[in-house]
């Protein structure tokens, strides 16, 4: 897929991009039919696997709030699959050459589950290095709408100081304050993408919906940034 310079643009002023259909229907058939042997477990993914909606759903103990699976790429040849590679260019035509792959995730809200994803900004995660270029790729293998828990963004918030956070009682995620008046929602359609950049201000609504919704989302960093994290112990979940 081409990068315009209107997309670089605006990626680099509003901290995020919409790509459209950067998978075929096809594409996204074979992703779902792969994603689903993650959920159902017919892949075993250990304790890779989490709920990133504890402590802050309602769901009965039987079903995650919000299902997240750090390194699928380590269970499955997603790294050879259209959406990885795909990204690893965009990802040099928008932040540089030296942008490679740093981890993947798998993020699900089930039916019903009704549980919001917290305003957070994902550099709050990370540990801080010199070089803060970093684009994570929000892959939507179904429709997200409102309803079901599409992203919503704070337009340039990624050029402002990182706000205070606080982990969620009793779970991991992080949290920070942010509203809706603030930002704008991002409803995609299956095989379209949203980016961001690690300090751009997110968040989704729960899932009200009766259906899935599952996203893939891979991150990209500069080498020398990766190859320093892993310096330091840092591997984004993978040895848990």
């Amino acid at each position: 897929m081409n990068v315009s310079d209107s997309n670089i643009n605006f990626f680099k002023a509003h901290g995020y991009l919409v790509l459209e259909d950067i998978l075929s229907a096809v594409e996204v058939l074979e992703y779902l039919t792969l994603y689903n042997r993650f959920l159902d477990g017919s892949i075993d993914t250990g304790a890779n696997r989490s709920d990133l909606g504890a402590g802050l759903g309602n769901t009965s103990p039987h079903q995650e709030n919000i299902t997240q699976i750090m390194w699928p790429s380590d269970f499955a040849p997603l790294m050879e699959m259209h959406f990885h590679q795909r990204c690893t260019k965009i990802s040099k035509s928008l932040a540089g050459e030296d942008m490679v792959f740093d981890f993947d995730m798998l993020i699900n809200k089930p039916p019903f589950s009704n549980t919001p994803t917290p305003w957070h900004q994902d550099s709050a995660y990370w540990i801080d290095l010199p070089d803060k270029r970093a684009i994570s790729f929000w892959l939507a293998l179904d429709s997200a709408t409102l309803d079901n828990g599409c992203m919503w963004y704070v337009p340039g918030s990624h050029l402002e100081s990182m706000r205070v956070h606080r982990r969620a009682e009793n779970g991991q995620a992080l949290i920070c304050e942010a509203t809706e008046s603030e930002g704008r929602s991002i409803p995609l359609s299956p095989g379209s993408c949203v980016l961001h950049q690690g300090g751009t201000l997110h968040y989704s609504r729960g899932n009200s919906t009766s259906s899935h919704r599952r996203a893939l989302i891979v991150n990209f960093r500069p080498e020398a940034m990766v190859a320093l994290e892993r310096e330091q112990g840092f591997d984004h979940g993978r040895n848990k």
